[in-house]
Order: C-alpha cells, then structure tokens, then sequence
C-alpha cells in the first residue's frame, strides 16, 4: 500500500510539472536581453512573444564585449547562437593599453588565458549584429513591433500589458528587459530616474580602415581624466568611445556640437585618433551620460519580472552588460522548466541571479571611477587599503566561469 501511495505521488508530481505553469509569456523590450530570453523560453516549449518599441530592427547599438561566462550561457541555449556570434565578430586576442600620444603602455594576452581558463574566447561585435542573430533563432510570428509600453495590471488569474495607441495583449507572466528607462521596472518599483555614476560618454561604430587597430585587438588609450577605447566589430566596422570624467552630464543641443565637443576632448591626442572622430557622420555619435540604479533586493512582483538592464543596469567599465544579462535569459528559462508554479520559479530566480550582479554592479561602478586614477592615485589607493582576501584574478576566475548556484564573493 505504501509502494502504490508513492508511486501515485510520484506520477501526480510529474503531471504537474509536465503541465505548463504559464500559457503565455510577454516580453517587453526586444534587445539582447528580450531576444535571448524569447529564445531560451521558446527551446523550453512556452509560448512567447516579444514587443519592442522600435517600428523596426536596424543598425543601431555599440560595439560590446561578449565574455565566456555570456558565452557559455548562450551555448546552453542553443549553440550555433555563439558559432554565428563567432563569425559575425572578432576573437580577441591582446588588450593594448597606450598614452593619448600613442605610447604603448603594456600588451595583456587574452586570448589563451581565456580559451584556457574558461573555454571561450573574448568577442568583440556591434549590438546590432548580436540583435540579428537572436532575431533569426526565433519563430516569425515572436517578435511584435512598434509596441511601447505604458502599464500593465495584474490579478491572480493574469494579467494586461498596455500600450500606446490604446493596445493592449493578455499574458499569464510579464518579462521586463526594456532596459536602463524600464517602464515596467517603473511600474513595478517605482524607484525614479537612473543614477549618473559621473562619465560621460560618447561612441559610434563606423567603417573605417584604421591600420592601428588590428582584428585581434581591443586598445584602451588612457589621457587627462578621460579613457578611449578602440574595438573591431566584424565586417571592417570599428567601434570608438571615449569617456570624461564630469560633474556636468548635460548633453550637447545638437549633433555637430557634440562632435566638437568630442574633438576638444582629443586636443593634444595622437592625430590618428583623432581622425577616427573626424572620419565620423556627427549624426552617428551617440552622446550620452553613463549611468545605473541602485541594487535591488527583488525582482518580481506576482507575475513580472525583471531581465538584463532592466533589473541590474551597471557602468561598462568590465564589460559585463552583456554577458550577465545572457546568464538572466539562461537562468530565467532553467527556473520555469524546472518549478510548478510562478511564484516558485520567479523566488529561484531572484535566489541565482541576484547576489552576483549586486556584486558586478558595484564592481563596475568602482572600476569607472577608478580607471581616470594617475599611477600615483592607484599606488596611494592601494598602500591604504585593508589588505583582501580576494585578489583581481580571483574576481576575474569568479565572475567568468559562472556555473549555476556559484557561491558568494565579497566585494
């Protein structure tokens, strides 16, 4: 009798977790977060659609860094989604660091510490081209355009998403990945504007034969109180951003004023760079202050949650935008495969995902400031601090080989 009694349990609790706990799921925000979420969810059997405001996908975004522990996660995904990245980018393999007059400071090898230590290679590639790759792996029918959000509500049994122009869609969950501006994350925290972190930054991807920047390399260039820094993207596309410390983040009235304002920057900088700018449309520079929010403790609310910039915007200073929101889309799609209800899934969630970018946040915001320090700064920096137990190539080990439920490290 007890035999029978178990096996019954045991086959109630498959038919529950066979069945489907959601019906029908709505992403708002069809970047790289939404996509790799729809992506990940639809491999897994839900029904997904994702609305974007934009009225269409085109050439658009930064050249990004794509690092192993995004990488290894989209492959857990679908792999050919990093065999296409591999191909659409550049594998990385040196950093050069030089002097605004175009001295070579110090060469880091990449690319064979990361395929050894890591399994992946570090990619550089244009948002855009990452967006289209994600599109691609996706039914037709997923993806819905010119949907901006403006509210949603909910009860126990569902929920309505609203739109502009009197549109609205029924979903059993919610996922907000409509980025740093989140209007669902404003609905459901309700936390207020972003905060400046205190750099402002201006950036395009252009096509430009630029002989000192070869395929294989990033270059960072360091002058007085501002960084540049010098990606490939693929396809002879060359992505330059520059970043000035700045109490003032107001921007520019117009774009041929902000492309000045650019080129003042540079006064005094190697002439090469300088033409990088030159050879720049002023329409095609994006200028804009550098900011992120404050560390939330939750995500979710009933039936939404946050992904990607949405729920943990950070600075670029490591790279790591990209990359932890693929490990959200991952995890997010692992939580409602393996639980029986929303609330369990959602909790699952919060509990992998949360801690470590609470960490990376605070890591990037740290690295912003702390990358505009002369040689003297950071030497008088480090003779006062309380001597760490963890050192920068443990960081570097803990945040790239991100597994499942990893454990906590310190700030």
């Amino acid at each position: 009798m007890k035999t029978t009694n178990t096996h019954t349990q045991q086959k109630a609790q498959t038919e529950k977790l066979s069945k489907p706990i959601v019906e029908k799921i709505a992403i708002v925000g069809g970047g790289l977060g939404g996509l790799a979420a729809a992506v990940a969810l639809q491999k897994q059997g839900f029904d997904v659609h994702v609305y974007e405001k934009a009225q269409e996908f085109r050439p658009a975004g930064a050249g990004i860094s794509l690092a192993p522990n995004g990488l290894n996660c989209l492959a857990a995904i679908e792999p050919s989604i990093v065999e296409d990245l591999k191909h659409a980018g550049c594998d990385v393999r040196q950093g050069i660091f030089k002097k605004m007059t175009g001295e070579i400071i110090q060469i880091n090898p990449i690319r064979s510490r990361y395929l050894e230590k890591y399994g992946q290679p570090l990619i550089t590639i244009w948002w855009w081209r990452v967006q289209q790759i994600l599109a691609s792996k996706l039914l037709p029918e997923t993806i819905h355009l010119n949907y901006r959000c403006v509210g949603f509500e909910q009860n126990d049994k569902g929920m309505e998403i609203y739109f502009e122009d009197g549109k609205k869609v029924y979903a059993d969950l919610l996922i907000g990945a409509d980025g740093l501006h989140s209007a669902v994350r404003e609905k459901l925290i309700g936390d207020g504007k972003p905060h400046y972190v205190g750099s402002m930054i201006w950036r395009a991807v252009i096509k430009y034969n630029y002989e000192r920047l070869k395929p294989d390399e990033v270059v960072s260039i360091k002058g007085n109180k501002q960084i540049m820094r010098l990606l490939n993207v693929g396809d002879g596309y060359i992505f330059w951003a520059i970043r000035k410390l700045s109490p003032d983040f107001s921007v520019s009235d117009s774009a041929t004023l902000a492309k000045s304002r650019v080129l003042n920057e540079l006064a005094g900088w190697e002439e090469s760079l300088r033409g990088l700018v030159e050879a720049t449309e002023a329409e095609q520079i994006l200028e804009a202050p550098i900011c992120d929010r404050a560390p939330l403790t939750h995500w979710s609310k009933g039936r939404v949650t946050l992904l990607g910039d949405a729920a943990h915007p950070m600075a670029p200073s490591i790279g790591q935008g990209a990359s932890t929101t693929f490990e959200d889309a991952y995890e997010l799609a692992q939580c409602f495969s393996q639980s029986s209800s929303i609330e369990e899934a959602l909790t699952s969630y919060e509990k992998r995902r949360i801690d470590r970018t609470q960490i990376i946040q605070t890591r990037s915001a740290l690295a912003d400031m702390r990358s505009y320090e002369t040689d003297s700064e950071t030497s008088s920096r480090q003779t006062q601090e309380q001597p760490q137990t963890q050192t920068g190539e443990e960081f570097q080990d803990w945040l790239h080989n991100y597994k499942p439920f990893v454990t906590s490290f310190g700030v």
